[in-house]
């Protein structure tokens, strides 16, 4: 859509587009509240701004609504899952060991942090994926959520970007 059209959809249908781009509630409807935007940039920046507004219980929340590393996403809209699943292509197309390694690392993870990993994986083999899950292993929590919540970040800006697939490039 462009943001023209995003602008003029009612406040419910806009949250539930904004929500395919990050699932905090919260955030959803602060940033819906926010229009008319001038330009994708506006919205953009608004988006980075109310997340950086966001609590533990809404980053924890907008993770939830993602599928683990090298697996399908089972719930959300059609555009959700479609886009999960091509960002998630790299660790697809894995060697078996690797996705191995992967589910393993993944289990983990979700021990020791209480919530799944998340990376931003766009354009990231199965092999760069791995090595990032395992270096975050070495964190702990208070270190590693406002990671988690940066790669939600990235994933959401990428996701706006999407969303406005029909504006032009240049905006």
């Amino acid at each position: 859509m462009t943001l023209a059209e995003f602008n003029a959809l009612p406040a419910a249908a806009a949250e539930a587009a904004l929500l395919d781009c990050c699932g905090a509630a919260r955030w959803t409807k602060q940033v819906a509240a926010k229009r008319p935007f001038e330009s994708a940039g506006a919205l953009h920046s608004v988006a980075d701004k109310s997340w950086q507004e966001m609590d533990q219980a809404d980053i924890l929340e907008a993770i939830s609504r993602h599928p683990q590393i090298g697996e399908q996403a089972a719930s959300g809209s059609e555009t959700h899952r479609r886009w999960s699943a091509g960002e998630q292509s790299g660790a697809q197309a894995a060697a078996e060991d690797v996705k191995t390694r992967l589910a393993r690392g993944n289990r983990a993870y979700y021990e020791k942090f209480g919530y799944i990993f998340l990376v931003c994986a766009t354009g990231r083999t199965a092999d760069e994926i791995l090595a990032i899950l395992e270096q975050r292993l070495q964190n702990d929590a208070a270190r590693e959520l406002p990671v988690a919540a940066e790669q939600q970040r990235l994933i959401m800006q990428l996701r706006l970007a999407k969303l406005l697939a029909g504006e032009k490039a240049a905006s």
